[in-house]
């Protein structure tokens, strides 16, 4: 089971997503803001983080910022899935530290494909941890 932890300031958006992860058979915990975000992550490690830039109190460029900082977690895979979807957006998250970068309305397919590439390069694996049937994903077994 991959645990996801995301962090996401908007109710809707939490809840469209943890439906999207919990149907394939992902472990989500939830955060509303970047501190909040950064408790989560002491308290227990997951295995990728989907990280909201736009968010109060801390954004996802200050989450990611202290993420990489901190040795224990420097080697997270993180995915910003973000409503910043102008020119440069995406290269201004990459060049911060992210490992991915998502525009919303999230795509399903496009978030699991890229899910996917980031857990397999922290892994060194060839194989998918979530898997594609009938046209839907589901959790490897």
């Amino acid at each position: 089971m991959i645990k996801v932890l995301m962090a996401e300031d908007s109710l809707v958006n939490r809840e469209l997503l943890r439906e999207l992860l919990e149907s394939q058979g992902c472990e989500v915990d939830e955060a509303w803001d970047g501190e909040e975000a950064l408790q989560r992550l002491a308290q227990k490690r997951p295995d990728i983080v989907l990280l909201d830039i736009g968010m109060p109190k801390l954004d996802g460029f200050g989450v990611i910022q202290r993420v990489r900082q901190d040795p224990q977690l420097a080697d997270l895979p993180v995915l910003a899935v973000t409503a910043y979807a102008m020119r440069g957006d995406r290269e201004k998250g990459l060049d911060a530290g992210f490992d991915g970068y998502l525009s919303k309305p999230v795509d399903g397919r496009l978030l699991f494909a890229e899910m996917d590439r980031l857990l397999n390069l922290r892994r060194g694996e060839g194989e998918s941890s979530l898997q594609t049937a009938s046209g839907s994903r589901r959790q490897k077994e």
